[in-house]
């Protein structure tokens, strides 16, 4: 199977039913407010860390034919930060008028619980969507770094049996979204966390399979690489990564990007990125991802 690559050359720099205000300047802006209705901290689980900001478009039918649902998901290593953090992933879905799902996932307890969350709020919104009445058919999964590690395991292994965290029937993942997420390789971004020269860094490493105290085996690993699931009946996938990532190293996106397919699937390879996009280069990736949603 081959690849689309388009390159780009940039210098890197480094619950309630009631709608509610967010305490961020994304929402306080008059277009997104007037444009909305905000639930904040939404709860989709017993846990604290389980909520969620859902977008609520006045105009959502009118923004494609699919109505899509975007669901994203923040990075951090599966540690640290928080959905309030990264919120210019989702400003371009918000001028669009698309119905945005901002959330949380338990962090400082590993890939594994991480991952789960995930499904867990997609079954949520399933069991609840008479009071979203989001479109569930048509969800775009998308993160950043752990977060799109998260989307892309999940959404890839929508059709697969073996998965252990089943979503519900009326559950369809129509594309996935992935800024420098893991596909493949964990053991090769463990072992760069956990032997890093920084402590935080060697905290998270730490935290990634916190019941493993030395690196962890790799068929334990596979069930949370998303090359696992990998097959020609996933929905397409759209990576953006960088070649000068210090923290998902380029070498472990090789072998999942030659089995993507140029009918449908988009790489945006940048050689002198980072880890996380300059505002420059995100700019230029949601051109890009436009584009892509309207083949979906």
């Amino acid at each position: 199977m081959k690849k689309s690559i388009f390159i780009l050359f940039f210098l890197p720099i480094i619950t309630t039913s009631c709608s509610k205000r967010l305490a961020s300047s994304l929402t306080s802006s008059d277009k997104i407010a007037g444009a909305y209705d905000i639930l904040q901290d939404v709860s989709y689980g017993s846990d604290a860390q389980q909520n969620m900001d859902i977008y609520l478009s006045k105009n959502a039918a009118s923004t494609s034919a699919k109505n899509l649902t975007i669901v994203f998901l923040h990075g951090g290593g599966y540690y640290l930060s928080d959905k309030t953090a990264e919120e210019r992933y989702i400003e371009p879905y918000l001028a669009k008028g698309y119905n945005v799902v901002n959330m949380n996932y338990r962090i400082k307890r590993g890939i594994p619980i991480a991952t789960a969350d995930l499904t867990n709020a997609l079954n949520f919104l399933k069991a609840n969507n008479g009071e979203y009445t989001l479109n569930l058919n048509n969800i775009i999964l998308t993160g950043f770094s752990a977060g799109a590690q998260i989307a892309t395991n999940v959404g890839l292994s929508q059709n697969n049996p073996e998965y252990p965290d089943k979503l519900e029937d009326g559950i369809n993942i129509l594309g996935i979204i992935n800024f420098s997420g893991p596909v493949d390789g964990l053991d090769v971004v463990e072992k760069v966390f956990m032997d890093h020269e920084n402590a935080l860094f060697r905290e998270i490493g730490s935290a990634l399979f916190p019941s493993h105290d030395d690196y962890t085996a790799k068929e334990q690993l596979s069930i949370y690489e998303p090359i696992t699931y990998f097959d020609k009946y996933d929905p397409p996938i759209f990576l953006w990564h960088g070649g000068r990532d210090d923290q998902i190293p380029s070498e472990t996106f090789r072998k999942f990007i030659s089995l993507l397919n140029e009918e449908k699937d988009h790489v945006e390879y940048i050689p002198d990125g980072l880890h996380s996009p300059s505002d420059e280069e995100l700019k230029e990736a949601y051109v890009r991802i436009f584009e892509f949603l309207t083949t979906l």
